[in-house]
This record gives structure tokens, C-alpha cells and sequence, in this order.
């Protein structure tokens, strides 16, 4: 396994730190990416504690820029191969949807669905030509089961999982496999710097706001470790088995996915809104 390489998107902190050391643990040459390389301390130091650093090369990619993926398209020259793709990179938009503009969609979905689109674009002839490769897509429960206060979020990973879904069976002719990892609740950047998940006196949606923040808030003694997360996405890349589509991931996950599946809409959303009543 010491000559199979894998990138990771995102690497910076979060799943996309803990996937690249996880990954390099199990003899990958870890590609690990991130939009500003000033970033890379925390991930050096933490490769050099698990004495991994020589399999971390830390290269510069903005997934939302045209210019930025055909420079790394260019840069992945140097590697005999990539095995595995660990699409990680993005963030969580919060805001009730009458507040939010057109525009932060369009920024949401730059990041969370067009820049992981392209980025696998860029690497798949590669995949393509040997007949081999995989490719994990870190989605979210939020990209099977909706909340309110994250539409721009949610919408983003349910899109991901209709692509992933597609592109699974357009690839597997070719002998790449596509999985999608749907953590839960987890310590990670992502849900402390939800941007727009801030209380507006002026809003209407006051009060429903002070109600979603105070759910959160109490919810986050439950919230999982995230190596959890890379442990699964070192797993699936290495094992030599074909994966499966879908890894629902995380405290309550399969429970919630199980009840959406056999209650009615109207009761389930009746649940919710009660919980959130205060």
C-alpha cells in the first residue's frame, strides 16, 4: 500500500486533518490540500507526533476556483497515480431562508457541491485509465433529513447525494467505487462557525432562532469525535472489499434516518417543531 496515493480536500482542521493523518497512518501518500497552506501548522505538527510527516505533502487548492483545481490538475503529474479522492472541503451556511439572498446559495453551493464537482472532474481520467479508484464524499445527515435554519446547508448536501448516487453508477463500469460518509453531530469547526446562525432582534424569526441556538447549544455534550469520522474514511479507502454507498455516522443518526422513513411527514415535523417550541 506504501505507493497508493490519496487527497484530501479540506485538510486544514477537522475531518480533513484527521482523514489525511488517519490515511497516511495506513501507508497512503497523503495529497492534503487546503485553500491557504499558512494553515498546514496544525496538521504538520500533529503528522509529526504520529511520525507520518513524510507522507503529507500539503498543496494549495480552492475548490471554487477554475484556476486554482487546473494548477493542482497540473501538480498531480508528479504522482505515479490517485487511488482515492476524499472530497472534505466546506462549510455550513446558516439563516432562515426569507433572510438569506440568492447570492448565499450561489456561495454555498460553490464550495459544498460545484467545487467538489470540479475537483472530481479533475482527478477522474486519472482514475479512469487504470480502471481503479475511490471516491468519498463527506456529506451529512443533513443531506437526507432537513432542519430548519440551514436550507442553504441542507440543500447542499441532498444535492450531494443525488450526484453521489449518479455518479456512483456511471463509474462503476470503469472500477472506481463513489461512497458518501453522513456524519451526525461532531466537535468540529464546522457547527462553531456556522455562518448566520446569530439572533436578529429585528427578525421575525427571532424567537424561532433563540429556539434552534438553544437546541444546539444543549445538543452539543452528545456531539461525537471526529476521528470517528476519518477513522471510516481510512477504512473505506483501504479495505479491499467494494464499499457500499452510503456510512450514516454519529449519535441518533440511523435512528433518525429509520423514523423519516416509516413516520409520516406531518408527524415527523410535527415532532420536530415541538421540540424546538419554547
Amino acid at each position: 500500500m506504501n505507493n497508493k496515493i490519496a487527497i484530501v480536500t479540506g485538510s486544514s482542521s477537522g475531518f480533513g486533518m484527521l482523514t489525511a493523518i488517519e490515511l497516511a497512518l495506513k501507508g497512503f501518500t497523503v495529497i492534503a490540500t487546503m485553500r491557504d497552506i499558512n494553515k498546514s501548522k496544525a496538521l504538520l505538527e500533529l503528522a509529526a507526533e504520529n511520525k507520518v510527516e513524510d507522507f503529507i505533502h500539503v498543496q494549495p487548492l480552492d475548490v471554487t476556483s477554475s484556476e486554482s483545481i487546473h494548477l493542482f490538475r497540473g501538480k498531480l503529474t508528479d504522482y505515479s497515480a490517485v487511488d482515492v479522492l476524499v472530497n472534505n472541503a466546506g462549510f455550513a451556511l446558516g439563516g432562515f431562508s426569507e433572510e438569506l439572498s440568492i447570492d448565499d446559495y450561489r456561495l454555498q453551493f460553490e464550495t459544498n457541491f460545484f467545487g467538489l464537482i470540479a475537483v472530481t472532474n479533475a482527478v477522474l481520467p486519472l482514475m479512469r485509465t487504470r480502471k481503479k479508484g475511490r471516491i468519498i464524499n463527506i456529506s451529512s445527515i443533513s443531506g437526507r433529513f432537513a432542519f430548519p435554519g440551514l436550507s442553504a446547508y441542507v440543500a447542499s448536501k441532498h444535492a450531494l447525494e443525488g450526484y453521489s448516487e449518479s455518479l456512483r453508477l456511471e463509474l462503476k463500469p470503469f472500477g472506481i467505487d463513489v461512497s458518501l460518509i453522513e456524519p451526525g453531530s461532531y466537535q468540529t469547526n464546522i457547527w462553531s462557525s456556522v455562518d448566520g446562525l446569530e439572533v436578529d432582534p429585528e427578525s421575525p424569526y427571532k424567537s424561532y432562532m433563540e429556539s434552534l441556538l438553544h437546541e444546539i447549544e444543549g445538543g452539543k455534550a452528545s456531539h461525537g469525535q471526529p476521528i470517528e469520522v476519518a477513522n471510516l474514511a481510512a477504512q473505506i479507502a483501504s479495505q479491499p472489499k467494494s464499499p457500499d454507498l452510503r456510512y450514516p455516522i454519529g449519535t441518533g443518526v440511523k435512528n433518525m434516518l429509520a423514523l423519516k422513513s416509516i413516520l409520516p411527514w406531518k408527524l415527523l415535523e410535527s415532532i420536530i417543531l415541538k421540540k424546538l417550541k419554547r
